[in-house]
C-alpha cells in the first residue's frame, strides 16, 4: 500500500513539493494528500522539511504559518525503484540452465550463504533454537508468516513452520530456491536443517527442522554452516533443461 501511494505522488516527492502543489499534480484534495503523506511518513518513505517565511530568498512567500515541502527519504527512493522481480526471474532461469551439476550446486549454495550474510547481524541467540526464533522474527518483520513450533516432548527438534513462500514465482519453477532458503537457515541457525514438509508436495506449509540439535548446540554457527553447505542442496537442486 505504501509503495502505491509513494509512486502516486510521482516526481513531486523526488524534487520536494508542498501539499498544494502535490494536490494539483494528483488532481485530489489537499486533505487527501495530507492523509497519504501521513501514512508515507509513518512508513519512513517520505520526509518533511520546514521552509522559513523570512530571511534571504523568501520574497513573495506568504508570512505566518511555516510552510512544508515533502520529499522521498532514502528508503522511499529504494522502494520506488524496486523493479527486481523480473531480473530475479531471469537470473534464476539462467541458473536452472547450467548443465554441470557441480556448478549448479555451487551457485545455489553461494546464493543461500549470501542471503544469510545479508541478515546475520539481525540474528541473536546462543543456541540453535534461540537463533531459529530470531530468524523467524526477522522473517515476520518481512511479512513472511511463520512460527517456531513449541517442543512437544523432551529432546524434540525445533521446527520452523512457514505459511508464506518468500519466493513463490521462483519456487513454481523448481525446488532450487527451497535449497537456497534451507542453506540460509542452516547458516543462520548453526546446525543442519532439513526441509521436512514442502508446499510443493501439496501441503499447507513448509517445515524446516533443525537436525542434530544436541551436537550442533556445541558447534559455532560459522563452522557448522561451512561444513554442511554442500550436502544441504543435493536433494532439492533444479535439473538443467534439456
Amino acid at each position: 500500500m505504501e509503495n502505491t501511494a509513494a509512486s502516486g505522488c510521482g516526481d513531486g516527492l523526488t524534487i520536494g513539493l508542498g501539499v498544494g502543489e502535490l494536490a494539483a499534480r494528483l488532481g485530489v484534495t489537499a486533505t487527501a494528500v495530507r492523509q497519504r503523506l501521513d501514512r508515507l511518513m509513518q512508513a519512513g518513505l517520505v520526509g518533511r522539511a520546514t521552509l522559513s517565511t523570512s530571511g534571504p530568498g523568501t520574497a513573495g512567500r506568504p508570512r505566518g504559518r511555516p510552510s512544508h515541502v515533502y520529499s522521498l527519504t532514502e528508503k522511499g527512493r529504494r522502494t520506488g525503484g524496486d523493479n527486481f522481480r523480473d531480473l530475479a526471474f531471469v537470473l534464476w532461469q539462467e541458473i536452472r540452465g547450467v548443465r554441470e551439476k557441480a556448478v549448479r550446486q555451487g551457485l545455489i549454495a553461494r546464493i543461500g550463504t549470501a542471503m544469510a550474510g545479508m541478515c546475520r547481524d539481525d540474528i541473536s541467540g546462543e543456541t540453535p533454537r534461540q537463533r531459529l526464533e530470531s530468524a523467524a522474527e526477522l522473517l515476520r518483520r518481512r511479512r513472511i508468516s511463520c512460527v517456531v513450533e513449541p517442543s512437544t516432548a523432551a529432546g524434540s527438534l525445533p521446527v520452523l513452520t512457514s505459511y508464506t513462500c518468500p519466493y513463490p514465482e521462483l519456487a513454481e519453477q523448481d525446488r532450487g530456491i527451497c535449497a537456497a532458503e534451507r542453506v540460509m537457515l542452516q547458516s543462520l541457525v548453526g546446525a543442519a536443517v532439513r526441509l521436512s514438509d514442502c508446499r510443493l508436495d501439496g501441503g499447507s506449509c513448509c517445515r524446516f527442522t533443525v537436525m542434530d540439535f544436541d551436537a550442533a548446540d556445541a558447534v559455532g554457527a560459522e563452522a557448522t554452516g561451512a561444513d554442511l553447505v554442500a550436502d544441504l542442496v543435493a536433494d532439492e537442486l533444479p535439473k538443467a533443461s534439456a
